[in-house]
């Protein structure tokens, strides 16, 4: 009787391990799959807003449809467009830090907000104005800490990368796994960023070398002669050669990533 009772007490105790640790698991995801609904519909409220007022400036400044070369800005608007830029690099940011405590999920939220938000920057543009024409018109990305430009097709590319390396981390992180990126991984994470970005500014600052220094190069937004000349520059070549050795690392990062955490859950 009494090796009755304590083998019921063994399976009881067992049961009970088991059935806590899977509402345990049932309540992280149920859990993250919220998270990943509030953060997509605060990102794309974002991109609502960022593509609002590109709709309101273009009005004012390309009436007749935006096209290269740039029409002459004031410069405290230039200055006021980069820090309305840089706040809205800080708000993503800011989401990243608060959906999670651990440096990494943090990282994964931020670059998943950052991509949705950028995709639907341009879904909502070509809803409301009919623009881009297509994937591959030209456009300007980014003016921090340089003017970058390119082909539409090229952040959507780099977004969808961020939002793939992103679901992943998650992922593995809410099945319980040390989903750490290495050091060779975050190399070349770090290496494509540096290869794309170069590939959005070579051109540009191929122009602006030949009639200003280094450092006059970065500072369109204080010299009026630098905001004359650049306002000029006409977009010619993208260079794709460059643009595709940089997601060519960003790919071998997600891969490596997803193979040694597939091997991981497999043993």
């Amino acid at each position: 009787m009494g090796s009755s009772c304590n083998k019921l007490t063994v399976f009881s105790k067992h049961f009970l391990y088991l059935y806590s640790d899977n509402q345990v698991k049932m309540l992280k995801t149920g859990a993250l799959k919220s998270r990943f609904i509030l953060i997509t519909l605060f990102a794309i409220a974002m991109a609502l807003l960022e593509a609002v007022v590109v709709i309101y400036l273009r009005e004012i400044y390309y009436p007749e449809g935006f096209s290269f070369p740039l029409h002459p800005i004031d410069k405290h608007l230039i200055v006021t467009e980069l820090f309305r830029e840089l706040a809205t690099l800080i708000m993503l940011l800011c989401i990243g830090l608060i959906a999670s405590n651990k440096a990494l999920e943090r990282f994964a939220w931020f670059i998943f907000t950052f991509a949705v938000w950028d995709i639907f920057y341009y879904v909502f543009l070509k809803l409301f104005i009919g623009w881009p024409d297509s994937l591959f018109t030209w456009d300007i990305l980014f003016l921090i800490p340089i003017i970058w430009v390119g082909p539409v097709i090229g952040p959507v590319i780099n977004s969808m990368t961020m939002i793939l390396l992103a679901i992943l981390i998650l992922y593995f992180r809410n099945k319980g796994y040390r989903a750490s990126l290495n050091k060779m991984e975050w190399l070349l994470l770090i290496l494509g960023s540096v290869v794309v970005i170069m590939a959005y500014t070579e051109e540009y600052f191929r122009y602006m070398i030949r009639e200003f220094s280094f450092l006059d190069a970065f500072s369109f937004s204080t010299n009026d002669e630098a905001l004359s000349y650049a306002s000029k520059f006409i977009p010619q070549r993208f260079n794709w050669l460059i643009y595709a050795g940089g997601q060519f690392l960003f790919f071998s990062a997600v891969y490596s990533y997803f193979r040694r955490m597939f091997n991981r859950k497999r043993n």
